[in-house]
């Protein structure tokens, strides 16, 4: 059965994308920990780090330094955090987010009640910021969709 993130991938369920290639997406999750907290996810179902082979990984992880470079940029953070844990969906998955300190680095400051109109908005700002940085061509066209 498809994951949550292939669903979303497949545009089955509503995401808000920000950076699409022939390996990897990235979209804004519903509950954010920090404005701009992005999901980096492998197109393949991978389930957990662990599992993922060593050229996949490697490409997550620039695209995730990509994004935090772009999320640095977009709310003058002074530094981009990247977190695995990966329990909430069985499909690999980065947490990528503008951080400020390690305190506020934790799932309890996940904020699932936030308006579409904000999470749009903080995606829009990822994305202007990717394009800004040169990685117009890994943006999608649409924020609803992954295609290029």
């Amino acid at each position: 059965m498809a994951t949550l993130f292939t669903k979303i991938i497949d545009g089955d369920i509503a995401g808000r994308f920000v950076w699409a290639d022939d390996v990897a997406v990235a979209f804004g999750t519903i509950a954010p920990i920090t404005d701009g907290h992005v999901l980096v996810v492998p197109r393949a179902e991978i389930v957990q780090l662990t599992d993922a082979p060593d050229d996949v990984l490697a490409h997550l992880t620039v695209v995730a330094r990509t994004i935090g470079q772009a999320q640095q940029r977009a709310w003058d953070a002074p530094r981009a955090a990247l977190l695995v844990a990966g329990f909430e969906v069985p499909h690999l998955h980065l947490h990528v987010l503008p951080a400020w300190d390690e305190a506020s680095l934790t799932f309890a400051n996940a904020r699932p009640d936030l308006p579409a109109a904000e999470l749009d908005a903080a995606a829009e700002r990822v994305r202007s910021a990717l394009v800004e940085l040169g990685h117009g061509a890994h943006v999608p066209d649409s924020l609803t969709s992954p295609d290029l």
